[in-house]
């Protein structure tokens, strides 16, 4: 009796060993997508393969980061073809992954995905939802700041809001500049928990720091 326990405890470790290996090497298959598609169509894709894995794997925050990422990025491609109309239909869909990976942990990725959807809603109107949404995307990001103040991350998205902004505003393309060379810093310094932690971001302020020495 002993035995034929011990073989179904080893068989049953088994499969828990190989369904979470397989779990592992397909997120970061899709993991590894994420700096690579461009266009809207190809984020929806990328949003609905990580939504299919978020289904299967409760319990984990990254599938739902994931899926909520993939479509605010999706509303950024949209923000920068004037398409702001869409962006708040996109960002109620973030929304809902970013509350279920809430559900399971509370962490900077996850708090900065949330200013990135009060972003993208202010966008719709600036003009009349910067006191709203601007201002609780601001919050947010003090907030993610705060819990996790070496993420290069917070620094990168913090750099595009001030480098971006008009002056009179409060923007500066010299101040955002300089937060895009230390976010830079950060990256080549910042260690994640897991492979499967958010890992994004580098190429885009080697971009910028690459365009200011030329």
């Amino acid at each position: 009796m002993k035995k034929q326990i011990l073989s179904f405890t080893l068989v049953l470790f088994s499969l828990l060993s190989f369904a979470q290996t397989t779990y592992e090497k397909v997120m970061k298959e899709k993991i590894a997508k994420i700096e690579k598609v461009q266009t809207a169509e190809e984020y929806q894709t990328l949003a609905n393969d990580f939504q299919r894995i978020a289904d299967k794997e409760k319990g984990k925050w990254q599938p739902n980061y994931y899926v909520a990422f993939s479509y605010i990025q999706k509303g950024r491609v949209m923000m920068r073809e004037n398409k702001v109309q869409g962006l708040d239909e996109i960002a109620d869909q973030a929304q809902k992954y970013v509350d279920e990976a809430q559900n399971v942990e509370k962490n900077a990725e996850i708090m900065l995905l949330q200013k990135m959807i009060y972003s993208l809603k202010m966008m719709v109107n600036p003009m009349e939802r910067y006191m709203t949404f601007g201002t609780k995307a601001t919050e947010q990001l003090a907030m993610a700041e705060k819990t996790d103040p070496n993420n290069p991350r917070i620094l990168l998205i913090k750099a595009e809001d001030i480098y971006f902004t008009p002056e009179q505003y409060g923007g500066s393309k010299e101040k955002g500049m300089e937060l895009f060379k230390k976010a830079l810093e950060k990256f080549n310094s910042y260690q994640t928990k897991t492979d499967l932690d958010p890992n994004w971001g580098k190429s885009e302020a080697e971009y910028f720091v690459n365009q200011a020495q030329k």
